[in-house]
């Protein structure tokens, strides 16, 4: 017996049941992405391992624990894309799109961690992500939280937002020095993630998950002493903005992100009903990136979903995820009915385009109408050799208390279009 080829651990099918769900939370936010000015781009699953190494930080756990890495036949490293902003920057670049000019964009598809898999967390996971380059000003900050707002609103997702600054790196400089000063007091008490992070990177200290580090965590020292008058009047205006609208939020000081591309505006929507898994958006300013890349001093923001969590929490909601019921279901009666069967059909979907039409197995009738009823179709429609011989098809309404009805094989376009619309 051949044994059963089973799927990569924590890289998950996505099955039709689900699909509903999916196709809501994609077509919403395109949406929202078109009425605000923002193009797709559709970018590579696998890049350079450098250009990721070089963006997201080498003392980053998504850089040191989680690529997925290999060397191709040419010998080049190669990775699979565990996040997409770097990547995007990384397209503009290769083709002049931020050659004096200004992008508003957007991507989706398939990442890759290698996590340990649970709720809301997988190996191959979904994100879409939304970027602007080239812009400044706080206004866009302050639009990309405003459409993720809108986003939930759209999709029935309750979440609540937390941001925070960062400043620029070289406001970091005095803050980082702190936060050495700080954690080396109590260096015993460190973990060994935190203790390696001390020198190199202590900002990543303060995003650690580690229960037993969260009470030294909140004694640190608070980045907002620190900010620079640029940063803090930056972050003002984001704020202002914000509230302006209506969006409530809340500062969180211990906010940093885990990629080390971010300056200035951070920021989370997160949610207590995925477990551990908490984030559900995240974002912030990348002012640095592009030039880490290797162009120009370019600034940037954006963020980036879950499509899977999201899609948690609208089951959570009580989301209806069952999909469109057919309008039609085709039933026919022996060889020569099955065939007209298949040409009528298609005749009816050209002729109709908006009608949902399926056709069954070939079967005896009575199971066949079983099945029609079954569907949740409205109407069965019967095709036999009385049928044929009269130039007429049975229409059977299978939701109401109606007669079935003949109606001529040249009428059927009509007769459908009119009771479909009749029913919007």
């Amino acid at each position: 017996m051949v044994t059963l080829i089973q799927p990569v651990r924590g890289m998950n099918d996505i099955l039709p049941d689900d699909e509903r769900l999916w196709e809501t939370v994609e077509a919403a936010a395109a949406d929202l992405f078109r009425r605000y000015g923002y193009r797709r781009i559709r970018i590579p699953v696998l890049e350079k391992t450098d250009l990721f190494r070089r963006s997201i930080g080498e003392m980053t756990d998504i850089v040191e624990k989680e690529m997925y890495t290999f060397e191709d036949r040419n010998g080049d490293s190669l990775t699979l894309r565990p996040e997409a902003t770097a990547s995007v920057v990384r397209a503009c670049l290769s083709h002049g799109l931020l050659h004096n000019r200004q992008q508003k964009l957007w991507c989706s598809g398939p990442m890759f961690r290698h996590e340990k898999p649970q709720k809301g967390r997988h190996r191959q996971f979904h994100q879409i992500n939304i970027e602007a380059l080239g812009h400044a000003e706080p206004e866009v900050d302050a639009e990309l939280i405003v459409m993720s707002a809108r986003l939930w609103d759209a999709l029935g997702v309750h979440a609540t937002l937390e941001i925070n600054s960062l400043g620029t790196p070289a406001s970091r400089t005095g803050y980082k020095q702190a936060l050495v000063d700080h954690f080396d007091r109590r260096r015993g008490d460190l973990d060994a993630d935190s203790s390696r992070r001390l020198q190199r990177n202590p900002l990543r200290i303060l995003d650690s998950k580690n229960p037993a580090m969260q009470e030294l965590i909140a004694g640190a020292p608070v980045l907002e002493d620190y900010l620079d008058p640029e940063s803090r009047d930056h972050f003002e205006r984001v704020r202002t903005l914000l509230t302006d609208v209506g969006v409530e939020f809340t500062v969180n000081p211990r906010l940093v992100r885990g990629l080390d591309y971010y300056t200035r505006t951070v920021f989370e929507w997160v949610t207590d009903r995925l477990g551990a898994q908490s984030a559900v958006c995240s974002g912030g300013r990348y002012d640095g990136l592009v030039s880490q890349i290797g162009g120009r001093e370019t600034p940037g923001v954006g963020w980036a979903l879950g499509v899977e969590r999201v899609v948690e929490l609208m089951r959570d909601e009580g989301f209806d995820d069952t999909g469109p019921e057919p309008d039609v279901y085709v039933v026919g009666v022996g060889d020569r009915a099955q065939r007209e069967c298949f040409s009528t059909a298609e005749r009816l979907r050209d002729a109709v385009p908006a009608v949902r039409l399926v056709m069954g197995p070939p079967g005896g009738f009575r199971a066949q109408l079983r099945k029609a009823d079954r569907s949740g179709a409205r109407y069965a429609l019967i095709v036999g050799d009385d049928e044929l011989a009269a130039g007429k098809f049975s229409v059977k309404p299978l939701r109401e208390d109606r007669a079935q009805e003949l109606v001529p094989r040249d009428e059927l376009a009509g007769w459908f279009e009119r009771e479909l619309g009749r029913k919007q």
